[in-house]
């Protein structure tokens, strides 16, 4: 009996609805619109941290606890591990485009529960339901991006995404800060209304892209991969040369996804696999445990322990959010120039000293009082005789987001991607994001009940996780900078030590075969979609 999955497989669906639509070929055009879907992931991690100390938020949802509010918090990663769950089937199904619709569609449902919530169940509801919206977002946009764009720009253009959810959580905050000053519980319905914006900006615009070539080519409609790549590439010339090349690498590309096809996530637990999944998991669960939920969700909560209050505390923890924006440009350039490993070694190293440093300076000059503002989640606060130690607290902050931002903020997505070979990529760097999630999930509940229970001492936690993944990170995350895939897959079945990784360089005649296999596959792949294109236009005739 055909199980579900098979029977969606079986439709063959087409998308011939968007057919109907005019299309732009403007790669930064396609990528801006695409990865509007990152925007909404940083709306996600901000739509909610300005107003949890703000009254009309609080009086109106039964003044949340700690765990409550972790809750309310965590509801929007859950659903986004749920949405990665099942967007990978989907869109191999469906499109990228469709994919991307679905994103769009959840995501306003979502914001029109948040901005109609009548109590905290509606709330969570709105917010499970817009994270199911960003995990098929998440899990699609760079897919599509990465497959459309041209290769010599492909590395910017998916860094793009990471660059659009942050400048998301910058711009989600700055609403919620504009919106607190009005007076009633429009300050936080209206901010939550305006995230409709960017899931309608996305609905129309998915309309007007063109499919991805792979998929197209999955779906046995080579001439309209063809057209794609051409009008991308070269504005419909299908003899330029990097059109051909891109071609090429679909054509190969087919091949694997054959070989893939049989490839689950159990496959990822055995003897050839089961070291690049661990180094994979464990490097998208760092990236949780090294405290940018504190510094992101709940940067309030440590301005009001640094002693600042009102409107002082939402402007300062402002500028935490436009240093996240700033410092990940850096990035998009400095993993090909330094390499993965040192800026994951020097990251580690710098958030773990600006984490203690904040432990220290709240452990020290803080005193512990019953609560803040009516909030029982802050029980510490620095006192106006110690300012110079607030500022501290506040500086220490600043410069973990600066740390954490052009390191392992965008390079973790990248390496996590990487380490794993063609026919284990897929299910591989979907599985390791999906630890990601729920590791935000939980973290995002932990957090306000730690502040509550053991205060400053959060921070110590978060500062040994920062120690223990450097050391992670020389031990075990081999360099991949200036390596091709066929080179660091190579590298794992050679089991070369990750500290002498950076000087490897893989042993020449079983790469040249590799090669020559790969040449071969492409041969026949470009024979065979030869053959298939013959038999279309004689059926045409």
């Amino acid at each position: 009996m055909m199980t579900p999955l098979g029977r969606a497989r079986a439709l063959n669906f087409q998308g011939k609805v968007y057919d109907k639509f005019p299309k732009t070929y403007n790669i930064y055009a396609i990528a801006i619109t695409a990865t509007v879907s990152g925007l909404m992931f940083g709306f996600d991690i901000s739509s909610v941290s300005s107003f949890v100390s703000q009254d009309h938020y609080r009086n109106y949802f039964n003044r949340p606890d700690s765990l409550t509010q972790g809750g309310i918090t965590a509801s929007m990663a859950g659903g986004s591990f749920l949405g990665s769950l099942f967007s990978s089937d989907f869109q191999d199904i469906f499109g990228r485009r469709v994919a991307l619709h679905m994103c769009s569609v959840l995501w306003i449902i979502g914001a029109i529960l948040q901005c109609a919530a009548q109590n905290q169940g509606m709330l969570i509801a709105g917010r499970l339901i817009s994270g199911i919206g960003v995990g098929f977002g998440s899990a699609s946009a760079p897919v599509y991006c990465s497959e459309v764009a041209p290769a010599k720009i492909r590395g910017m253009i998916g860094g793009l995404f990471q660059f659009s959810v942050t400048v998301g959580i910058m711009i989600m905050f700055y609403i919620g800060y504009g919106c607190h000053y009005i007076d009633g519980v429009a300050s936080f319905r209206l901010a939550w209304g305006l995230q409709m914006v960017p899931g309608l900006i996305l609905l129309v615009g998915v309309f007007f892209l063109p499919e991805s070539p792979r998929w197209l080519a999955n779906h046995n409609r080579w001439e309209d991969a063809v057209e794609v790549i051409a009008n991308v590439v070269a504005k419909g010339d299908r003899e330029n040369a990097d059109v051909r090349l891109q071609l090429d690498e679909v054509q190969e590309q087919l091949l694997i996804d054959k070989d893939a096809s049989d490839f689950g996530y159990l496959d990822l637990f055995k003897k050839d696999c089961i070291k690049r999944t661990f180094i994979g998991v464990s490097a998208q669960v760092w990236q949780q445990l090294c405290g940018i939920n504190v510094a992101m969700y709940y940067v309030v909560y440590l301005f009001q322990m640094a002693g600042f209050t009102g409107n002082v505390a939402l402007v300062s923890s402002s500028i935490q959010y436009v240093l996240n924006v700033v410092m990940t440009v850096p990035a998009l350039f400095l993993m090909d120039r330094i390499g993965r490993r040192p800026l994951l070694i020097g990251g580690g190293i710098f958030m773990c000293i600006w984490l203690f440093g904040v432990a220290g300076l709240l452990g020290t000059y803080s005193e512990p009082i019953e609560n803040f503002s009516g909030d029982d989640t802050v029980r510490i606060t620095i006192p106006d005789q110690h300012k110079a130690a607030a500022r501290g607290v506040i500086a220490c902050s600043y410069l973990f987001v600066c740390s954490f931002a052009p390191t392992w903020g965008i390079c973790i997505w990248v390496y996590a991607s990487e380490i794993f070979n063609n026919r284990q990529r897929a299910k591989g760097a979907a599985f390791a994001a999906s630890a990601n999630w729920i590791f935000n999930f939980a973290l995002a509940m932990f957090v306000p009940s730690a502040f509550r229970n053991i205060t400053w001492k959060t921070y110590i936690i978060f500062g040994v996780f920062s120690f223990c993944l450097t050391i992670h990170v020389f031990l075990q995350f081999p360099e991949t900078r200036g390596k091709t895939l066929e080179e660091i897959d190579q590298m794992f079945k050679d089991n070369i030590p990750a500290w002498r990784s950076a000087s490897y360089v893989p042993d020449m005649p079983i790469f040249n075969k590799e090669k020559v296999v790969s040449t071969e596959h492409a041969e026949n792949a470009s024979s065979s979609s030869e053959k298939a294109l013959m038999v279309q236009e004689e059926e045409s005739v």
